[in-house]
């Protein structure tokens, strides 16, 4: 009787372990949750819906996006630095919410490299500088000409305060010399809204979510910011073409929050590497106008935090920072 109650004890004590360790080697075992920290329609939020569904694939569960915008991407990065670390809570983790993000917002809540692990990076896009169809600037030199005739009239929107568009914004204004207004969203679609509308002079819009306005015709892009020119816009002139050094281009990834299982971290990382490399999304990715990574973790860690480093001196700069 006393070796029997001596076994249940022990196999009592294992108990625990063994249920940890099942959890772990079954995940998933219900939905994934991707929270995208900004609005519907922009750039990060139209790659995460590309992305979402080939992980539901490889995961045999369903990957369920869910928006949550507002300090460029800040409550949402929040929100999953904050969440159990057991892989259902993860973050479409990108520059405006993770780098320059942080380094304009003073109280982020969280750290961008202590609190998360980064799993995989998915790519990088430059940002388009686009302007209605029906506004008279038909190329960039037109439009810093009229801004040059109008200081502080002329408007642009972006994601927010220390988003990509929000910084490239600053960074043209200070190498062309002129004045415009800086009107931050939560996210670029419901900037996107306003400038089919006419309330706004221009946007800075991820090239994913803005292509398709720009070939159908609603949107005129002036420029993009990445270094070379785009074969989804072959076009399009690079905005170092025309104002020299200016420059920006916004990335996204997998991110899940620190103490997550490694071996969870590892599943996310395989597949999201393979979803990269499939022919599928590779054709999808370039016609957007989307470069493709599949960074590991170690190679997206170290990203971010160059990332971090280049922009801090261009924040100080422009004196953006929000308390």
């Amino acid at each position: 009787m006393r070796m029997h109650k001596i076994l249940l004890l022990v196999a009592a004590m294992a108990l625990p372990a063994s249920c940890i360790a099942q959890s772990h080697s079954a995940w998933p075992a219900r939905p994934v949750k991707l929270v995208v920290p900004f609005a519907p329609g922009g750039g990060t939020d139209v790659i995460a819906r590309l992305v979402a569904p080939k992980y539901s694939e490889a995961l045999g569960h369903q990957m369920v996006i869910e928006n949550k915008p507002g300090a460029s991407g800040m409550i949402g990065a929040d929100a999953v630095a904050k969440a159990a670390p057991d892989g259902y809570t993860l973050l479409m983790s990108n520059n405006a919410s993770l780098s320059t993000g942080p380094l304009v917002y003073g109280n982020a809540g969280f750290h961008p490299m202590n609190d998360f692990i980064h799993v995989v990076m998915i790519g990088s896009f430059a940002n388009a500088f686009l302007v209605n169809a029906n506004h008279p600037a038909k190329t960039l030199q037109e439009f810093i000409a009229m801004a040059k005739t109008r200081p502080g009239k002329m408007s642009f929107g972006s994601a927010g305060p220390g988003s990509a568009g929000h910084l490239t914004g600053e960074m043209l204004k200070q190498a062309a010399g002129i004045d415009m207004q800086h009107v931050p969203y939560k996210g670029t679609g419901p900037a996107i809204t306003d400038l089919l509308s006419g309330q706004l002079d221009a946007v800075f819009d991820g090239l994913p979510a803005s292509t398709p306005y720009v070939k159908s015709g609603k949107f005129r892009a002036l420029a993009i910011s990445s270094p070379q020119r785009v074969p989804a816009v072959p076009n399009v002139p690079t905005m170092t073409e025309i104002v020299p050094g200016v420059q920006g281009q916004a990335w996204f990834g997998i991110s899940a929050p620190a103490k997550t299982p490694r071996e969870i971290v590892e599943r996310l990382q395989v597949e999201g590497q393979k979803i990269v490399a499939t022919p599928e999304v590779q054709a999808r990715f370039a016609e957007i106008g989307m470069t493709l990574s599949g960074r590991g973790r170690a190679e997206y860690t170290e990203y971010i935090a160059q990332d971090i480093r280049r922009w801090a001196p261009v924040v100080d700069a422009a004196g953006v920072r929000v308390k």
